[in-house]
């Protein structure tokens, strides 16, 4: 029996991969977690009202592509948060969480030849690890940009030959960044999707941390595309409530873009979806729609901000994030900071190394940790202390 080589590359997920690191050895104190980007505040507690007001509709197959309700709705914020104009019914696609829609759009979208060549998918480094298997899966050629200091900590695609840009058919731009919290700026977007209209490639914008920021909105991608009369065809982009509303466990998201990228996403949805049962989606319409839960929301990361430029105030090389929810901290090796941390505090965090690739021998997140600002603020304050007192003193 045989299985498929595209795939015999990828190295361990990131989160296996740090239980292999870690759970040999036992915690040196209270185990604090601060790997894994799950949001632990509150959701809205009327979330499970409406669930509960409408659970019949667990016996009825949901709408595939969104109800025409949900879909309107997410259509309207889009109006209301970016100023963008798109159709509910042809230009938006509800998904079960945007990892689904991330990978599912290069399957819909990418083609099997770009000028009669293997097509490239470009991906930050480090990155949100479903870019790099959307881009095996449909037999691209994966190439990883550094995002590091030097370029404001987004990739710089502009720097790649004409030879290589030729040959794009996706472009991936998380923003706010993961990890590192930096907002691509107004000026960025329109370099993109100048060089994108240039080189004739898609935009998939990863926007799930938009709505968690310290000081103005970001600027979305669809926004600046429509602000500049771009292809309407050009830019996706792909937002969830996860972050947003701290439901991830909703598993509630959508992709928007030019109503022929989103008819071919549908159609291969059809065949190969998981849609969101009818029940949350009634309910991911009215989250939608509100936004002071997002606002108290946002208020307590900005909290959270200032604990952590208070504890790291002396740290060189400290990095405030401009958005998100994630610390990307400099150390000597990732790996033995990780393990030092949890053997001497029993605080648990993530080498930056298992979220980049290794390209012509250096990977970009070597030097660095993530640490997720989710728990509770006292916790998460206790969590940062001792690991600026093991790490730093």
């Amino acid at each position: 029996m045989t299985f498929p080589e595209r795939f015999s590359n990828l190295p361990e997920y990131a989160f296996p991969r740090l239980r292999s690191l870690l759970d040999v050895h036992a915690p040196g104190g209270e185990p604090v977690h601060m790997t894994i980007g799950e949001p632990k505040h509150a959701f809205p507690a009327w979330v499970t009202d409406i669930i509960a007001e409408n659970a019949a509709g667990f016996g009825k197959y949901p709408p595939n592509d969104g109800s025409p309700e949900l879909c309107g709705e997410i259509a309207n914020w889009i109006k209301r948060r970016f100023g963008a104009t798109v159709d509910g019914a042809t230009q938006v696609m509800a998904l079960n969480g945007t990892r689904e829609g991330l990978f599912n759009a290069a399957m819909a979208l990418c083609p099997e030849k770009v000028r009669g060549k293997q097509p490239v998918i470009l991906t930050p480094n480090p990155f949100y690890q479903v870019y790099a298997v959307a881009a095996l899966a449909v037999g691209a050629e994966p190439v990883f940009v550094s995002a590091g200091p030097d370029t404001g900590y987004l990739p710089d695609y502009a720097s790649l030959s004409a030879d290589v840009l030729d040959r794009v058919a996706i472009a991936y731009l998380c923003s706010p960044s993961n990890p590192q919290g930096a907002i691509a700026s107004r000026a960025y977007w329109q370099n993109l999707i100048a060089l994108a209209e240039k080189h004739d490639f898609r935009i998939f914008a990863d926007e799930c941390y938009s709505e968690i920021y310290r000081g103005e909105a970001p600027v979305g991608a669809l926004q600046v595309a429509q602000e500049m009369g771009a292809d309407p065809e050009r830019v996706l982009i792909f937002h969830s409530l996860s972050k947003r509303s701290n439901l991830p466990g909703l598993r509630s998201g959508f992709v928007a873009g030019g109503p022929q990228c989103i008819t071919r996403i549908k159609r291969l949805r059809a065949y190969a979806g998981a849609p969101l049962p009818l029940p949350l989606q009634m309910a991911a319409q009215k989250v939608w729609a509100d936004e002071a839960h997002v606002e108290e929301n946002r208020a307590l990361y900005r909290e959270k901000y200032d604990a952590a430029d208070e504890i790291f105030a002396e740290l060189p090389g400290y990095m405030p994030p401009e958005a998100g929810f994630f610390l990307w901290l400099p150390v000597e090796d990732g790996e033995q900071a990780a393990l030092k941390l949890w053997k001497e505090t029993g605080v648990r965090v993530l080498p930056g190394a298992y979220l980049a690739r290794d390209v012509g021998g250096y990977n970009p997140g070597n030097e660095y940790i993530r640490v997720a600002m989710v728990a509770p603020t006292k916790e998460m304050q206790h969590g940062l202390i001792q690991l600026r007192d093991c790490l730093y003193s």
